[in-house]
């Protein structure tokens, strides 16, 4: 069977499932990454053909999902601000939200001296993919990441060696840290924000296979991770200091309010490419 009788094919088993769209994006996302082809060079290679081994291996991921793994657990890698992260189920499959946070950090810092040293901490790091795409795009930055999770820390630190960057990574809970001991000028997380109540807006393929330590929180405490990290940033973070997090789309002005409590100054909500308030921004006294 050729390659273009197959991505038809392909495609309509998944239809039903995904909708054309994204089982396409499926289709190409693994011909990239088996063959390094793109779909401009299908379209120069029209006859290009699949052999009898390499249909197995196709069968086999098409199988996978269908019980709706997901496409970046079945490759084992994902890209984020565009740079190559492994991931798998020790760790959440970065989104185009953190992206945007990220995004925003270093607009913000790129705005002032280029050669201004910072000291930058990640907590609730997982992939790593916010502290690498924070030390890859500010090189005068020292990095640190935080994670309860050996799995995640593990995975975080070959994605670092794959990317070239340095960050300091340390396992602790940070739920049961008083005091970070340093002084940071960016403190930035993604924490568990998911509340239980919301298990049922979320897709089988991250409810079933992504880590629920990584995503959910008790509905009576949903902001417990943001309380005790914005209590850390207060006595951590220097003056002008700036804190950042990523949020649940429905606790924007919890959000705010909470930070208003502590006395942060200059709190920004910013809402993601989809329209839900996102992030969050405070700074220090």
């Amino acid at each position: 069977m050729n390659c273009r009788q197959y991505r038809t094919f392909f495609i309509q088993e998944l239809t039903s499932l995904y909708g054309a769209d994204e089982a396409e994006s499926f289709f190409y996302l693994i011909l990239e990454n088996k063959y390094q082809l793109r779909a401009i060079d299908l379209a120069l290679n029209p006859n290009l053909e699949f052999f009898d081994e390499e249909l197995v291996v196709w069968n086999g991921l098409l199988e996978a999902l269908k019980k709706e793994i997901p496409v970046q657990y079945l490759l084992g890698t994902t890209s984020f601000y565009g740079l190559e992260f492994e991931v798998n189920e020790n760790v959440l499959i970065p989104r185009p939200e953190t992206e945007e946070l990220v995004d925003w950090i270093i607009a913000c810092q790129k705005s002032k001296a280029e050669n201004q040293n910072i000291k930058i901490l990640d907590i609730g790091t997982g992939s790593g993919c916010i502290a690498i795409s924070l030390a890859k795009n500010l090189p005068n930055a020292e990095v640190f990441a935080i994670d309860v999770s050996k799995a995640a820390l593990a995975t975080a630190k070959k994605n670092a060696d794959s990317n070239a960057v340095s960050i300091q990574f340390i396992e602790r809970n940070i739920l049961e840290v008083e005091d970070l001991l340093q002084t940071f000028d960016i403190i930035v997380s993604n924490p568990p924000y998911v509340r239980e109540l919301e298990k049922k807006e979320i897709k089988k393929n991250v409810l079933e296979y992504e880590p629920h330590l990584a995503l959910f929180v008790a509905d009576d405490n949903a902001l417990v991770f943001y309380r005790k990290i914005a209590e850390l940033a207060q006595k951590n973070l220097s003056a002008k200091g700036k804190l950042y997090f990523e949020i649940n789309q429905y606790l924007g002005e919890e959000m705010v309010k909470l930070l208003q409590e502590l006395g942060f100054k200059n709190i920004e909500l910013r809402k993601d490419i989809y329209g839900n308030d996102r992030m969050v921004f405070g700074e220090n006294n």
